[in-house]
């Protein structure tokens, strides 16, 4: 029997099964950051592996949405943020309606469209809870943030939702609050992610201790993760010789996985700034073979082309994400695909292909840095300059990946 339990507790603790989709988020209040910005990232685990950014102005408040490149995209957004500094994200919970026998499920898209086309703070998204016919059809962990200092999780299903505070120095006494796939107020011991979640409190408090909350730090230390919490490997450690050295790895429960389709950091504006401030930087496609682009609601719907929706729903730079994720999975039957080439990722000769990617994000952050630093205040010229960086950004990732892997992003 202690035997049948410890191997039943490392299942639930792994949350290993195909149907399972499997997000790991963090949210963390202004209060907190270095900046007084607060933060919300989702790296998003799904079905639908690609995914773009789309510009919405069919509600009270425009907004720039992550969504899937399927033809129902204009119905559901899976994270995003809006024109008053409103965002939102969220984690599947699968623990906060047990015994419920409600057939209505999996509407978390379209609730955090509705939000962000109609809300403006937390309060606002009470209230919308609140009122919405029940039941929901939801069973979820939603993150949100707002210009007024806001910062919480919503624990939410069918019925009822619970908030936790990141304000409520009790909760959390660094602002920062982590879910992925269980909600804290919901059954004990049910849901997934309990090893990721692991793995995000360790990276993440390292990152407070160290005062390093900047983006690039961040996705360096999440989104690129590849330490696993339960089995203590390091895929970063004794690295191959060279990408000749093939070195193939079973690769779940990381933070980063096969089923990783995008990641989403919001920056908000702090308290009392102009809304227009908050930005997002997204990495469109699998975390470990793309990078990240800036984007502002305030520059209006010419996003960058890369990141953007094309005629056919894809958006290039997460299509050509996808064929150098291809390289590192090269073995499609049976289990193949859940084993990652180390060799063509990292190596001792420093040719892998996020070694390779990585100079091209720096240069990234550095010019929008830059951009930051000297944008102006509001109106046309801050509109212009941001513009401006969007056409360097699609050339400077076009050449970059053409040059480096062949690969157009077209």
């Amino acid at each position: 029997m202690k035997k049948l339990t410890l191997i039943a507790f490392l299942m639930l603790l792994a949350g290993t099964t195909g149907e399972v989709w499997s997000c790991t988020t963090f949210l963390m209040s202004g209060k907190y950051t270095p900046d007084g910005r607060p933060l919300l990232y989702k790296n998003r685990d799904t079905g639908t592996l690609d995914n773009a950014l789309a510009y919405f102005t069919d509600g009270k408040y425009d907004y720039i949405g992550l969504v899937d490149s399927k033809e129902s995209w204009k119905r559901e957004v899976w994270g995003g943020f809006n024109s008053a500094g409103f965002a939102i994200m969220n984690s599947a919970a699968y623990n906060n309606n047990t015994g419920d026998t409600t057939r209505l499920a999996d509407r978390e898209g379209e609730v955090m469209k509705m939000a962000l086309a109609t809300c403006a703070t937390l309060a606002d998204f009470e209230k919308m809870l609140s009122e919405m016919p029940k039941p929901i059809g939801v069973d979820a962990n939603f993150g949100v943030i707002d210009a007024q200092g806001g910062a919480a999780y919503y624990e939410t299903g069918n019925y009822s939702w619970k908030k936790i505070d990141a304000n409520d120095p009790a909760i959390a006494p660094y602002g920062l609050i982590i879910r992925t796939n269980h909600s804290f107020t919901g059954t004990a011991d049910a849901g997934f992610g309990y090893i990721r979640y692991e793995a995000a409190s360790q990276a993440l408090n390292m990152a407070l201790a160290q005062k390093k909350l900047d983006p690039q730090n961040l996705f360096k230390s999440i989104s690129r993760n590849l330490s696993h919490a339960l089995t203590q490997e390091n895929l970063r450690d004794n690295l191959p010789a060279s990408s000749a050295d093939e070195r193939f790895r079973y690769f779940e429960d990381f933070i980063p996985r096969p089923s990783s389709a995008s990641v989403m950091l919001v920056v908000g504006a702090a308290k009392g700034e102009d809304p227009a401030k908050a930005m997002m930087w997204t990495l469109a496609g699998f975390p470990l073979t793309t990078v990240a682009v800036p984007v502002w609601v305030s520059a209006g719907k010419n996003m960058p082309a890369v990141v953007s929706m094309k005629e056919n729903l894809h958006a290039p730079l997460c299509d050509a994400a996808m064929t150098l994720k291809n390289r590192l999975f090269p073995i499609k039957r049976g289990s193949g695909p859940k084993y990652i080439n180390v060799a063509i990722l990292l190596n001792s000769e420093k040719k892998g292909i996020m070694q390779k990617l990585e100079p091209v994000e720096t240069e990234i952050f550095r010019k929008t840095a830059d951009l930051i630093a000297a944008l102006p205040a509001t109106g046309k010229q801050q509109k212009e300059a941001i513009l401006g960086h969007y056409k360097w950004i699609d050339s400077y990732i076009i050449q970059s990946y053409r040059e480096l892997f062949g690969v157009e992003v077209k």
